[in-house]
């Protein structure tokens, strides 16, 4: 094989290799010179003769290889070609079918030799003798003219030479036995074999044979044969023209030689080597099918690409060295090289190369064999990495056998613990005990490395010179394959100025910078553990939340130097007039909070507040200066009546200091937490309501008015009811009284307005009147903008008739300020809304005010209805308000007619106008119709005993018309 390839670099011919795709797979050096563009033999490789040649030249060459894969065994053509230069010739073109193993055809090689001379000597001697002579002389190959006779007729001067016979010697003589060796242990006639050539010469135009030259040595020589043709058409001779292709058939035996070589070691090898052979080029021109299981690449991608697949890592250029001087034929040592894998990872190789080297010492390539150490390779860099981890690592770490004894300790470590490597080998761990940690401690480390097989935590330990430190420490179970311990590896890392740090910022956020004393945050945590401890003894605690007063004088007049200085000492005197286990904590500027434990009754706080409040009245002596404050103390106790959290404690002691300032300073004063809850309870009712208004959990039941004694219906009050989720439905009282004066009272009265507008116009629409009276509270009725604001709804209901709506205001509200109200009800009249005295009788009404309030209904309150069958007084209260009603010409109604009794009664005194449970419950708006469907007057109340007043009667019509 590496003579072959040493003739494919050396040989005249063009020799090339193609795939069954018509591309170049390799090629002799000769073959460059006819493509362009082209360089080198490896430019052909991937490119086909489109790529190479000009087209008509490519379509000749393209039609012989389609018959070699078409079949045929030899494809054979004299063809044209033209050089890079434009020179052209003849080529006598040879292809070859390339088989497998299997028989499979996987390719051609073709064999082209310039046989321009030959062509234009053939020609020359069709045209002149003479010419003939002077080219086949002066030929640089073999021309022989021999007969049927088998006659040598004419050798030139090249073959003569060649040969080692002069023209004496050669011509005349036989062929056969001279040039032609005889054929030895075929038993064919040679005779025989030249009436063949002769009678169908075409079949042996070219043909390839062994030769023999005078001296008895052997040559290989590819033959053009050309019939000499007679007048008559009888070939009487025959023109050859030979080219020397001894080398290329030595190669191609070395190559047979090589591979067969090869496949038998690949056969045998294991699958962590393949051989490879590549020529001077660099060009791969045997691999062992075994690359494909290190590397990934076929054999036929790398034979055909290799220069382009099997590239060496780029930081491996020392290979290239190694290949440089075995090509120059020196034996190189095994070497390493990082090679690419098909799957773009990268395996590492130790390869040995041989120089191929022929007979007369021309070396002709390289046989290696490549053995893969990417295990090896790796546990090596994973060692090093390991080694270097060790050593550069900054956490401590040190190695000790299942004993504990010290195997190894790096650079760290002894940075850390003050002792060298060799102070600690064969020492136990516990030469750095700091005696910090109780014996239980070192149990647990040792508890876990057994149950968890490692451990993690902060250590205290000793250093060599004595002091201590602290390490963050992981220490770790190394087992065997049968699962036994080897070792024990600890890594720590010093985390002393950590926890140093650590301490400074937990005492800057539980200390007070000035006082030392507690801040806010140790505050809270201990007031939580006081809460906690005196519900389990059963005892109390007091919180006392301590003001300063005139401090800001001091500040202002000496300066924050001289402040700070004064609250350090009184801190400290007021920390001392304290119990053992109480704390004195300083919120920020003078305000203080003391917690007060395990006091049996309230009255045990006693002697610490006027200790207190003693220190803090003392002079304090600040450079020179006599400094004299004094201190409100708030206090409140845990635990109380309801649940109660720390900062609901601190804000209760806040409040109560407070009022202690308010009540004169230097002073205590104890929060009342029955009053708190009182109002607090109010605050939540009012929140609630307000709550339900937005959920519209309000609605309105409507109480009709009637005259008892026609029947007739007048009107309908309108009542408010609470649907309330848990507690179901809900009468006025049970909820109004909690938002009397408060402004929440006006937005609930505003609904209601809105509510009975639309239900008045809702029945007009529906042709039912029914007037409807609504209460309304002094706060609301006393708003700036209530007229307004009422006549703004009236236009936006434009069905609303003047009489349709009423309003009621408590003749005690209505007293208050009698003329503000006198302005707003002639106001509303002008609107065509009337106004009602509700609960008429109950206030300190007088003439004078009755005569000045322009309220036309009066409402006697139902108190007094309601006792006047048996009680002669409130029987007498009635009969009196009728007459005042009658005197002052206004109509009266009275409520709480709660039997068929009252209403006679009230007839009888002359009050016709009545409602009541006895006339109609109060109901939703869409019963009202079905009741008045069905009401009837009671038949009781028209049989009165006393007949109506004319008097009464005419008065009423008087002021109803006005």
């Amino acid at each position: 094989m590496v003579n072959f390839r040493a003739m494919m670099e050396n040989t005249d011919d063009y020799i090339y290799f193609k795939d069954r795709n018509h591309v170049f797979t390799g090629a002799s050096q000769a073959l460059v010179t006819l493509c362009h563009p082209a360089e080198h033999w490896t430019d052909l490789l991937g490119q086909t003769d489109y790529d190479v040649f000009p087209e008509e030249y490519a379509d000749i060459y393209y039609r012989l290889e389609k018959q070699v894969f078409a079949g045929t065994p030899v494809a054979h053509e004299i063809q044209k070609y033209l050089t890079k230069d434009g020179k052209k010739g003849w080529v006598d073109n040879r292809k070859y079918p390339i088989k497998d193993s299997h028989g499979t055809l996987i390719g051609l090689y073709g064999i082209a030799r310039d046989v321009t001379e030959q062509m234009q000597a053939e020609a020359a001697l069709s045209a002149s003798e003479a010419k003939y002579r002077e080219l086949v002389e002066n030929a640089n190959s073999i021309i022989l003219k021999w007969n049927r006779r088998s006659e040598v007729l004419f050798l030139n001067e090249y073959g003569q030479r060649f040969f080692g016979y002069s023209e004496q010697e050669i011509v005349g003589q036989s062929v056969i036995g001279t040039i032609v060796p005889l054929l030895e242990g075929t038993g064919r006639d040679l005779a025989s074999l030249m009436n063949e050539i002769f009678a169908d010469p075409d079949k042996y135009a070219y043909n390839i044979n062994e030769n023999m030259r005078k001296d008895g040595s052997r040559v290989w020589i590819s033959w053009s044969n050309k019939p000499i043709v007679e007048a008559d058409g009888c070939v009487t001779s025959m023109f050859s023209v030979g080219t020397d292709i001894t080398e290329r058939k030595l190669a191609e035996h070395a190559l047979r030689e090589a591979h067969a070589k090869y496949e038998h070691l690949v056969e045998n090898i294991g699958s962590e080597y393949f051989f490879y052979v590549h020529d001077t080029q660099n060009v791969l021109t045997y691999v062992s099918a075994s690359v494909t299981r290190m590397l990934g690449w076929r054999t036929d991608e790398l034979l055909t690409h290799y220069s382009k697949l099997l590239t060496i890592h780029p930081l491996n250029q020392q290979s290239t060295a190694y290949t440089r001087a075995g090509l120059r034929g020196e034996k190189q040592p095994p070497y390493l090289v990082e090679v690419w894998h098909q799957d773009g990872s990268t395996r590492w190789l130790e390869v040995n190369e041989t120089p191929i080297i022929s007979k007369n010492g021309q070396v002709l390539g390289l046989e290696g064999i490549a053995h893969d150490i990417t295990a090896a390779k790796q546990a090596e860099e994973s060692l090093c990495q390991a080694a270097s981890v060790f050593e550069h690592a900054r956490e401590g770490i040190m190695i000790t056998d299942p004993h504990g004894h010290i195997l190894d300790v790096n650079r760290a470590f002894t940075c850390i613990t003050g002792y060298s490597r060799g102070e600690v080998l064969g020492q136990n761990p516990r030469l750095l005990k700091s005696g910090r940690h109780e014996q239980d401690f070192y149990a647990a480390i040792w508890q876990a490395l057994k149950e968890k097989g490692h451990w993690h935590g902060e250590v205290w330990n000793r250093h060599k010179n004595g002091g201590n430190f602290a390490v963050l420490q992981t220490i770790s179970t190394v087992h065997g394959k049968d699962g036994e311990i080897l070792r024990y590896v600890s890594l720590f890392s010093d985390i002393t100025a950590i926890k140093e740090h650590q301490k400074q910022l937990e005492y800057l956020a539980h200390f007070d910078a000035l006082t030392g004393l507690p801040n806010r945050v140790l505050l809270a945590d201990r007031l939580h553990q006081a809460m906690s401890q005196v519900q389990r003894h059963g005892t109390r605690l007091a919180l006392v939340y301590l003001d300063l007063d005139g401090f800001k004088a001091i500040n202002d007049t000496h300066g924050h130097e001289t402040g700070d200085k004064f609250l350090t000492a009184l801190a400290t005197r007021m920390k001392q007039s304290l119990r053992d286990g109480d704390t004195l904590s300083r919120l920020g500027g003078d305000e203080f909070v003391a917690v007060l434990l395990d006091l049996q009754v309230q009255e045990a706080s006693l002697p610490v507040l006027h200790r207190l409040l003693t220190a803090a009245a003392e002079a304090v002596l600040v450079d020179g200066l006599e400094l004299r404050v004094s201190a409100s103390l708030g206090v409140t106790f845990f635990p109380q009546a309801e649940e109660m959290e720390a900062d609901q404690l601190l804000r209760q002691a806040d409040q109560a200091m407070y009022l202690a300032k308010q009540s004169g300073k230097s002073r205590y004063h104890f929060f009342d937490d029955e009053h708190d809850r009182t109002v607090r309870s109010h605050h939540e009712s009012l929140g609630r309501i307000r709550q339900a208004l937005k959920k519209h959990e309000f609605t309105l039941y409507y109480q009709p008015k009637v005259n008892m004694r026609t029947g007739q219906i007048i009107g309908a009050e309108a009542l408010i009811r609470w649907r309330h989720p848990e507690r179901g439905l809900l009468p006025p009282a049970d909820f109004l009284p909690m938002i009397e004066g408060h402004s929440l009272i006006v937005e609930i009265e505003e609904w209601v307005l809105e509510k009975v507008l639309c239900q008045i116009e809702s029945w007009r629409c529906a042709g039912l009147v029914m007037p409807v009276s609504v209460n309304i509270d002094a706060l609301h009725l006393q708003q700036p903008n209530f007229v307004s604001r009422l006549h703004q709804q009236l236009t936006i209901h434009p069905e609303i008739q003047p009489g349709d709506l009423e309003l009621e205001v408590l003749e005690t509200n209505a007293l208050k300020d009698v003329a503000r109200v006198t302005e707003i009800i002639l106001a509303c009249g002008k609107i065509g809304v009337g106004f009602a005295l509700d609960d008429f009788g109950t206030g300190y009404s007088s003439l004078t005010y009755l005569k000045r309030l322009p309220a036309y209904l009066l409402k006697i309150d139902q108190s007094f209805v309601r006792g006047m069958l048996n009680d002669p007084e409130d029987q007498a209260i009635l009969e009196g308000v009728l007459g005042l009603a009658s005197a002052f010409r206004r109509r009266v109604i009275a409520e709480g007619v709660e039997t068929l009794a009252h209403g006679k009664m009230l007839l009888r005194l002359g009050c016709e106008l009545g409602q009541g449970y006895a006339i109609a419950q109060p109901m939703p708006a869409e019963i009202i119709p079905h009741w008045l469907a069905h009401w009837r007057s009671g038949q009781a109340w028209l049989n009165s005993d006393k007949a109506p007043d004319p008097r009464s009667s005419t008065k009423e019509r008087e002021i109803s018309e006005n």
